[in-house]
């Protein structure tokens, strides 16, 4: 393939795969535990990140990692010991990382609104070779926390009262999946950008769940879209000179759409089968009568 022969494309593929493994990995635990914004609220405070780096001349990667892992923090300590509600916690992310982004990036000297627009929204031409070495470490942490730590993450999303009694440190892995879905959110930022990374931590996931009934194979066939969505978005973005983050969240909600359309007669059919193998009932006449109990007025 032809853009295979740029060095900009080959690091734009990897980063788009590594995205496309990451970010379903962690949403399928965000979606069981009711906080899909969650990403979103990360994302906005990553800006911060971003824009620190620029004043301070350091990696804006890197810097978007402690600030966002930072931010994931706290919102779960709000959470957990604060008397006020989590959505406004979000909502304290929300704005606050939005503010900061704009206000760093503008104080520092080499920064522009177009660097922070990069960041937003995704850019294929501005991943640099920095950026991929850090995308592959940071897209190594997730990956093992994901899968080496499945069944307790699974456990304490589903039921944290639960997962409490049988002696899980639950506290430890919310805060745990709170890290890790900040670690996704600066591993995607330069393939679909801050402001579109929630939309493939939990669109994937939704449409798994409209083919799949296990966590197993949810999380396969999550990762397994998320994967199709952002190479095929980076190869588009390419060859029609189309914003790369956009193009992959519209992808993504295309096969949304389209799983959603095979769900309605693949479930129909599974009801079908059920029902036939369902084992029929007696007949009322071969029914057996109940035996009369001694002393029920019949005589000897």
């Amino acid at each position: 393939m032809e853009l295979l022969n740029y060095a900009f494309m080959q690091r734009a593929l990897l980063a788009a795969v590594l995205v496309g493994i990451t970010a379903p990995a962690v949403g399928i635990y965000l979606v069981q535990r009711r906080q899909a914004l969650m990403g979103d609220g990360i994302g906005h405070v990553a800006m911060t990140g971003v824009g620190l780096g620029f004043l301070l001349t350091w990696s804006p990667v890197w810097m978007a990692t402690l600030v966002s892992v930072l931010g994931a923090v706290l919102m779960e300590l709000i959470r957990w010991y604060g008397r006020t509600r989590g959505d406004i916690a979000l909502a304290m992310l929300f704005y606050g990382g939005m503010a900061g982004g704009v206000m760093f990036i503008n104080l520092a000297p080499t920064g522009s609104n177009a660097n922070l627009t990069s960041y937003l929204f995704g850019s294929l031409s501005t991943v640099s070779e920095s950026d991929v070495t850090a995308i592959c470490l940071l897209a190594s942490f997730v990956v093992l926390v994901t899968l080496g730590l499945r069944r307790q993450l699974f456990a304490v999303s589903q039921d944290e009262e639960f997962a409490r009694v049988t002696g899980l440190p639950v506290r430890a892995l919310n805060l745990l999946t709170a890290v890790t879905a900040a670690v996704t959110v600066t591993v995607a930022m330069r393939v679909v950008g801050l402001l579109l990374v929630s939309a493939l931590m939990v669109v994937p996931v939704a449409a798994a769940q409209q083919l799949t009934r296990s966590f197993a194979a949810t999380f396969a066939v999550a990762v397994a879209i998320g994967v199709s969505v952002t190479i095929g978005g980076t190869v588009t973005s390419y060859y029609q000179d189309v914003p790369p983050g956009a193009t992959i969240v519209l992808l993504t909600i295309g096969a949304f759409l389209l799983l959603t359309a095979l769900a309605a007669p693949l479930a129909r059919r599974r009801a079908r089968t059920a029902a036939g193998a369902e084992p029929a009932a007696d007949p009322t006449e071969c029914k057996i009568p109940a035996t009369r109990e001694a002393g029920d007025g019949i005589g000897v």
